[in-house]
């Protein structure tokens, strides 16, 4: 509806403005045209008056003649007056033998410019014109001319008459225009808005809207199309990520419950199979110790980048600090750890975040590997950022699973993830912690020949 008022707003005002302004620019210039035409005649007139003896005797049949023939010309009346306001010739012969005492003649008989009186109301339009000696050019008298302009008010009423045919003509179809033209327009955004509301209703939209129409209007749709689609994919990892955590949180407490409940029924029991039952629990808790913990950290990580608390840290040191952390880890599988620097380098990092980012990439590669394999660590940089490229000979992801690896509690091999602890966080806790850096992450892997992580962090953080 506003639509429409728009269309007509735009459409009438600008029409009947300039309707008025042509309407009354044409009358201007018929009322112009009259006025030169009446003081080229009052100059005429003033020329044959200025050699005569007119303004003293008024006797003059030629001139009379020629008054008479102009006023009836123009449909109006001449006053001719002397010096002394004397009217000389009225042609209604009204004021003629009296004095004619108005501003305008003597402003006019003094000297004075003289603006031609336009009155809309009597519909006369009254000129003042001075007779001036040849020679001298001192103002012998004035001649009033005062002519009708009905037939100009005429043609401007009939003019007035068109335009308003004509106003009130495309008025209508400027209505229906709007109307239709609207109507196209609105359509498909009354398309997006249905799609909106069904979507606030609780219904799935499946697949998105296509809307045909002006190009912007394309872009709408798919931006809206690419909008739903995004939404459900979150909808659904949302799902995934409550189905899983709960899930994962239950499990331990399910084989909690089952090793405790089966010391419970036992009597009698030895006390090396309570000492057995005890540590299968007591690895159940920290399992499910680890999960929380790591639940915890993906929240935090979550969080706004307010959150970050930046400094310049030596990322040398910290990556010599994370190895010697899991140099344990390494030593026990007999994994070698080799380590390249290529130059000192000093970021303005999150060193909790990185540290724990860093760290879950180069855990991975060592429980993932394999028997007296290999991991190395490399650090570089260039005049903008840093790179930390992890690499090992572990037994490598599937091309397929590779997209997904950074998903909350995806795991490529559940029997082994759970085999080494892990709880399918490390990934999504490592990827969100390099995302608050403004950085990025690129995995490069083939199963069975090890994997690749590549890290790209700027050396200064950019609120």
């Amino acid at each position: 509806m506003y639509l429409i008022l728009i269309f007509i707003i735009l459409g009438i005002v600008p029409l009947l403005f300039f309707s008025y302004v042509l309407l009354n620019t044409v009358v201007e210039k018929q009322i112009n045209n009259r006025i030169t035409k009446i003081e080229n005649q009052g100059k005429v007139l003033s020329n044959k008056l200025n050699v005569s003896t007119y303004l003293a005797t008024g006797d003059d049949d030629d001139i009379d003649k020629e008054v008479t023939r102009l006023a009836d010309y123009f449909e109006g009346r001449i006053i001719i007056v002397n010096d002394n306001l004397k009217v000389i010739k009225d042609t209604y012969t009204l004021e003629d033998g009296k004095y004619l005492i108005s501003e305008d003649v003597i402003k006019c008989l003094s000297g004075g410019s003289n603006t031609p009186l336009n009155n809309d109301k009597t519909q006369y339009l009254r000129l003042t014109y001075p007779i001036t000696h040849n020679n001298s050019n001192e103002i012998m008298g004035a001649i009033v001319m005062s002519f009708s302009t009905k037939d100009i008010g005429i043609i401007r009423d009939s003019m007035e008459r068109r335009v308003q045919l004509y106003s009130i003509t495309l008025v209508i179809l400027i209505v229906v225009f709007a109307i239709y033209f609207s109507g196209i327009l609105t359509k498909p955004l009354t398309n997006v808005v249905n799609s909106i509301d069904r979507m606030t209703d609780g219904y799935r939209l499946d697949e998105g809207i296509a809307i045909k129409g002006y190009n912007e209007i394309e872009k709408i749709s798919d931006s809206f199309s690419h909008m739903i689609n995004r939404m459900q994919k979150l909808e659904m990892s949302r799902q995934e990520f409550v189905s899983n955590v709960s899930h994962e949180l239950k499990t331990p407490i399910t084989s909690i419950k089952v090793l405790a409940d089966s010391l419970l029924m036992q009597e009698d029991t030895p006390v090396e199979l309570y000492r057995e039952f005890l540590l299968d629990i007591t690895d159940e808790i920290e399992r499910e110790n680890k999960i929380i913990n790591d639940l915890l950290s993906l929240v935090k990580l979550d969080k706004t980048a307010g959150d970050m608390h930046i400094a310049a840290v030596n990322i040398n040191e910290l990556l010599e600090l994370i190895l010697k952390r899991l140099s344990p880890i390494a030593n026990k599988q007999n994994i070698e750890i080799i380590y390249e620097s290529f130059r000192p380098v000093v970021a303005e990092v999150d060193e909790v975040k990185l540290l724990l980012a860093i760290s879950n990439l180069i855990e991975n590669a060592i429980k993932y590997n394999i028997e007296d394999g290999w991991v190395r660590v490399s650090l570089n940089a260039d005049h903008k950022y840093f790179f930390i490229k992890i690499s090992d000979s572990g037994i490598g992801i599937p091309e397929e699973a590779q997209d997904s690896i950074f998903e909350r509690f995806y795991r490529v091999d559940k029997a082994r993830s759970r085999e080494t602890g892990g709880t399918g966080l490390g990934l999504a806790i490592t990827k969100n912690a390099i995302q608050m850096h403004h950085g990025a992450i690129k995995v490069y892997s083939k199963e069975g020949e090890g994997s690749t992580f590549n890290v790209r962090i700027p050396l200064n953080y950019i609120v």
